[in-house]
């Protein structure tokens, strides 16, 4: 026999979740306030259903850790099962494992540590997941967790979301929150990063203790602001996340190195050259009109010439290394600097 744990024991802890929709079926995270789904664009929902940098935490005495799910496919979802992420797993900070999802309708970890410890499932960055329920050792204690380590909110496109990073703890956001202590919320959406307002809002209610926003790269290729726009989006953002978080780090990231965009204007005349002076330019006047603690990082200190070589054939994406250099970097230039 087997304890049953259901998705909505309050024992459980979503971090790095907006929100947790709650059913007779199962429990799904999303990125967003699910509820207010329908004031969003259709393309963002989507990608705030997908858990990237979301755990399921929770303490306990048991040796093994098996799960109920629903991922794709699925009837209201008939997204291909091979584009979903494993599930990563962690006993009191060390990896155990990664369960593979693609057409699995369970999962089952095994020779976990005896004795109480701190259990954190990273939950897959692409691909939809529901909870139907947890099964441990009968007679296993449960715990809640709760995680007390400064709380980082970090905002961007595919290249903070990173589908293609080899599992959801190597995302470049993960590796610096495990490396240097945070509580993750990653707010990174693939192809949705356009300053929307309604996120901005969402961050300023959020509490955090450091704020990044890497910005641009989605803007760029959908032409979604112009040289007119873009500064004054930059800058009303930040302006709403700071009316909560007037003394909060908040770094602003411009993008990363990309070739194919370097110097080829879009449709509204903008490339990254100019819009990396955009970002510094809209900084520099924050700070002159007395924002405090709002800093810049020219995204190529992530990811630039030198390294080229981690980008993927479309000249955009980091590789799995890639993305693995993003959060060494990141680490360097940013957490070690600013986030103290």
């Amino acid at each position: 026999m087997s304890l049953i744990l259901s998705p909505n024991d309050p024992r459980l802890t979503w971090s790095g979740a907006i929100s947790v929709q709650l059913t007779n079926g199962y429990a799904m995270p999303w990125r967003i306030p699910y509820l207010d789904g329908v004031l969003y664009p259709l393309a963002l929902v989507e990608r705030a259903a997908m858990p990237a940098g979301v755990r399921l935490s929770f303490r306990t005495d048991s040796t093994t850790l098996a799960g109920d799910i629903l991922c794709w496919p699925c009837e209201d979802d008939p997204s291909p099962t091979q584009d979903i992420s494993p599930l990563d797993l962690y006993c009191d900070g060390d990896l155990h494992g990664h369960a593979s999802l693609v057409g699995a309708e369970s999962f089952r970890f095994e020779g976990l540590p005896a004795g109480e410890k701190l259990l954190e499932l990273w939950l897959p960055q692409y691909g939809l997941f529901r909870l139907r329920g947890l099964r441990l050792d009968d007679g296993a204690s449960v715990a809640p967790y709760e995680d007390d380590r400064p709380r980082w909110v970090t905002y961007g496109s595919s290249i903070t979301h990173c589908a293609g990073a080899e599992s959801p703890s190597f995302t470049w956001p993960a590796i610096v929150a495990r490396e240097h202590g945070l509580n993750l919320t990653c707010l990174g959406f693939g192809g949705q990063c356009h300053l929307d307002p309604l996120m901005a809002r969402v961050i300023r209610d959020l509490p955090a203790d450091f704020i990044s926003l890497k910005v641009g790269i989605n803007i760029k290729g959908a032409s979604s602001l112009s040289e007119r726009t873009f500064r004054s989006g930059i800058t009303g953002f930040v302006e709403i996340v700071r009316e909560k978080h007037p003394d909060t780090p908040i770094v602003l990231i411009s993008p990363i190195l990309a070739p194919p965009h370097e110097e080829a204007d879009n449709a509204v005349g903008l490339n990254l050259v100019k819009m990396r002076d955009e970002v510094e330019q809209a900084v520099t006047a924050l700070c002159r009109h007395g924002a405090r603690n709002v800093h810049y990082l020219d995204g190529r200190e992530l990811l630039g010439p030198a390294d080229v070589s981690f980008l993927n054939d479309d000249g955009v994406h980091p590789s799995a290394e890639g993305y693995k250099l993003m959060g060494r970097h990141f680490l360097d230039k940013v957490a070690k600097r600013v986030f103290v």
